[in-house]
């Protein structure tokens, strides 16, 4: 399953907000250096969807708000 996902680091919280079907608000408190942004959002879209880490890849938007996760469900 393909998800469009809206970052944004350096939140006060961690919080995943679903605005539709396939699309997701993500806020981190990580920052956007080195990866770490990228790294805690899949950690937060894993516990969000009750999957492991490793069925949570980035495809598209390593340095871009706009990101498009595949989770494998």
């Amino acid at each position: 399953m393909k998800i469009f996902v809206f970052a944004k680091p350096r939140a006060k919280n961690n919080l995943v907000q679903k605005i539709d079907e396939n699309h997701f608000e993500v806020s981190v408190t990580a920052p956007p250096i080195k990866g770490l942004a990228n790294k805690a959002i899949s950690k937060l879209l894993a516990e969000y969807f009750n999957v492991s880490k490793s069925e949570v890849k980035l495809i598209s938007g390593f340095s871009f708000k706009n990101k498009i996760f595949e989770i494998s469900i």
